[in-house]
């Protein structure tokens, strides 16, 4: 079996480092305008482009270029490609424009989910155009991936995990025509992930402008599933068939996510790709690691279409995240003392003990975990570290400035393995 690449989100240099440390191969990122994720303020600067490639040294970089292009925009869209070339391994597109730039400056480029490539006549005709990686749309089935894998002359990449949108592709106008933001340009605010109201309406009124009909005023909460809100994708109890099919690019989503979030599910998938290329890929392991995923962000688990069209079950019964921990800010990193491997953090918010679990995040740190040992405050060893006061305690490498978080337990959830 072909190792297949362990592709991560990243949203800032804080995420980079948590991805790069739980294993991923290769990363992809926006700059700001003209992605998929422009609004969500997740994005790094053009100046980042040369720390961003020495931070990742041999791990791939693809910059997202994959918004719709207006005819103003070619020149801007131009400059970023010929400044980003340098320092990335493809751009990620989906406007023929895009495209044509790219060939323009030999650049390389994936072609985004977001052109709905769903065979392989598409797949050959991509690839004629230059392209040298097809992100095929999250509408295929295994079975049709494995086919086009096939016959496929370049890399064929899938989402693995990760939030999924309920038009095809993600071509969706439903933020846009109700709040002018659209998705196709990175701007969508996800009005289908809330709950639906249905009202009647008469279309018959007397001659005051009241309704005739006495039920007119009947309006209906839509149960028992946000109708919109697609549940999130988990391919964690099928990742041999995955891999079977000869996908080459496993793609986890979530730019937008939090560091804790990018490291936790790198994490899971790098220890399933790599148990099912050792032989060690078990049901115990599938349901370790799903237990795993559970702990940061996520909507209710299902496969994706993976086998099969969408149905009624495709769809999520809630709005909120059932992430079965939370962060809880504790404060800031005040001081580290290297040798002795101490740090000191200024109490902010939540209060800490010894023997809780907490996290340090920073953007040259990364994440890093513990449990918390024993606390001291000068020659005082307090019993709690309270709001407004500063302890020291034994951390990992951390620096200046890094924000320190209580991780709450909020109790198993109730949902299933992945697959």
């Amino acid at each position: 079996m072909k190792r297949p690449e362990i592709l991560a989100p990243a949203g800032d240099f804080t995420c980079l480092k948590a991805a790069i440390d739980a294993g991923a191969d290769a990363v992809y990122f926006g700059l700001g305008t003209f992605n998929m994720r422009a609004r969500s303020g997740v994005n790094f600067k053009e100046s980042d482009l040369p720390e961003i490639a020495r931070r990742c040294g041999k791990v791939r970089r693809y910059l997202a270029l994959n918004a719709i292009m207006f005819e103003d925009e070619a020149e801007t869209v131009e400059k970023t490609i010929v400044a980003a070339k340098p320092y990335v391994d493809a751009f990620i597109v989906s406007d023929w424009g895009v495209v044509s730039l790219c060939k323009k400056h030999g650049a390389a480029f994936h072609i985004s989910t977001q052109m709905s490539t769903s065979n392989s006549e598409a797949v050959k005709f991509l690839v004629s155009q230059g392209a040298s990686r097809v992100v095929l749309a999250r509408e295929c089935t295994l079975s049709e991936v494995k086919r086009i894998c096939a016959s496929s002359p370049v890399e064929i990449e899938c989402f693995v995990h990760g939030a999924q949108c309920v038009a095809e592709s993600g071509r969706c106008f439903m933020s846009h025509d109700i709040f002018g933001k659209s998705a196709c340009r990175g701007e969508c605010v996800q009005p289908c992930r809330r709950r639906f109201l249905v009202k009647a309406v008469d279309l018959y009124e007397d001659a005051d402008g009241n309704p005739v009909h006495a039920d007119a005023k009947a309006q209906y909460v839509v149960e028992p599933h946000t109708v919109l809100s697609a549940k999130d994708l988990c391919s964690l109890g099928f990742v041999d068939r995955l891999i079977d099919a000869g996908i080459s690019s496993f793609k986890i989503e979530g730019r937008a996510r939090n560091a804790n979030y990018v490291m936790t599910t790198v994490r899971c998938y790098r220890r399933a790709v790599d148990a099912v290329l050792s032989g060690t890929y078990t049901p115990e392991l599938v349901q370790e690691l799903t237990e795993e995923v559970k702990t940061v962000f996520h909507r209710e688990f299902a496969d994706g279409l993976y086998f099969g069209r969408p149905g009624a079950h495709q769809f999520a019964d809630s709005e909120d995240s059932l992430a079965t921990t939370v962060k809880r800010h504790v404060g800031i990193v005040m001081d580290y003392f290297l040798k002795a491997g101490i740090a000191q953090v200024k109490i902010q918010d939540h209060a800490i003990r010894p023997g809780d679990a907490l996290q340090v995040h920073g953007p040259t740190t990364g994440v890093v975990e513990l449990t918390l040992g024993e606390l001291r405050r000068d020659d005082e060893k307090p019993a709690v570290g309270e709001k407004g006061t500063w302890v020291t305690f034994r951390c990992p490498r951390c620096r200046v400035g890094d924000k320190v978080f209580f991780i709450e337990r909020k109790g198993p959830a109730a949902l299933p393995p992945c697959g």
